[in-house]
């Protein structure tokens, strides 16, 4: 069941600034998005937020919920392309579910490509997992439960992480928090790359240009750390919860992929946001949707950890 665009996004897309008439590169677009993002606004009061530098400078911004300890963490990775965008994005949603789901957050800023090409990310964000799990965020946090989550290319590195944890016999990851996420390629002939691929914010051509910097060596074009939907076997995965814009050309990868973990044995939850568009979670958190998603995030959380 189809519903229209949401009033809130129509409005959103109706004041957003035209695209350029010429191509940017990775450097000017992630100035125009720096420069294009909205302020956070009212945010929700948490403990603390301490900045954290792991070996190598890999840094982590770790949010503490009024709680006593130790309490669980929930790894998030932003999105972005694997190009843009960093740990400021996520601030107002980072924060909304510490509060609400009494967990830390520790927000990883993972390097970006083209200057750090697949595999940099995924192997970074493992890193701040393994950190996680060695007691790295300290005496607050219980190295022991661990979720992952992510939006979009975030969404992509939370399930890498997830395989890559699996089959290396790494820390175990209790969940898997999926929003808009990616796992497949612009060409595999999804409907919605088509239906949406323009007038929605985020279009097929920009995915297609973040996958031209993330990945210039097409000869790992099929590893399942770059695509998950290439990996063959997806079982022994954490329970997944998958959210979805009805509007995004991500949108029906995220679902066959969801169907396909609950093939495997994986328990997930699906929830298609319908009127929305890319980004409504962690990006445009004055749509009205953004707070209702931030609290079902929020309520899985509280379940998985119970």
């Amino acid at each position: 069941m189809s519903m229209s665009l949401d009033p809130a996004v129509r409005e959103m897309l109706a004041q957003s600034p035209e695209a350029p008439d010429r191509p940017m590169t990775a450097v000017e677009l992630r100035a125009a998005f720096a420069a294009s993002r909205p302020s956070p606004g009212a945010v929700a009061p948490v403990a603390s937020v301490t900045e954290h530098r792991l070996p190598g400078g890999l840094r982590v911004r770790l949010y503490l919920p009024e709680a006593a300890g130790p309490v669980p963490v929930f790894l998030w990775i932003h999105g972005g392309g694997w190009t843009i965008g960093s740990v400021d994005e996520n601030e107002v949603a980072s924060r909304a579910v510490c509060a609400a789901a009494s967990v830390a957050v520790a927000a990883v800023e993972y390097r970006l490509a083209p200057e750090h090409p697949y595999p940099t990310a995924p192997e970074d964000c493992y890193a701040v997992l393994e950190w996680l799990a060695a007691g790295g965020a300290g005496p607050a946090v219980d190295p022991a439960a661990i979720a992952v989550g992510g939006e979009s290319a975030g969404g992509n590195l939370s399930t890498v992480v997830s395989l890559m944890t699996r089959d290396r016999g790494g820390p175990p990851i209790a969940a898997q928090v999926l929003i808009c996420p990616v796992f497949g390629h612009p060409d595999d002939g999804f409907a919605s790359y088509a239906d949406f691929a323009t007038g929605y914010g985020m279009t097929a051509d920009a995915m297609r240009f973040f996958f031209a910097q993330y990945v210039p060596d097409p000869s790992v074009s099929d590893d399942a750390y770059l695509l998950p939907s290439r990996a063959s076997d997806l079982s022994g995965l954490p329970p997944a919860l998958v959210l979805t814009a009805e509007y995004d050309v991500l949108r029906d990868e995220g679902e066959a992929f969801a169907a396909r973990l609950a093939d495997a044995g994986v328990a997930v939850d699906v929830h298609r946001y319908a009127g929305q568009i890319h980004g409504f979670y962690g990006l445009y958190t004055d749509l009205p949707a953004s707070p209702r998603s931030h609290a079902e995030v929020a309520a899985y959380l509280r379940g998985i950890f119970g």
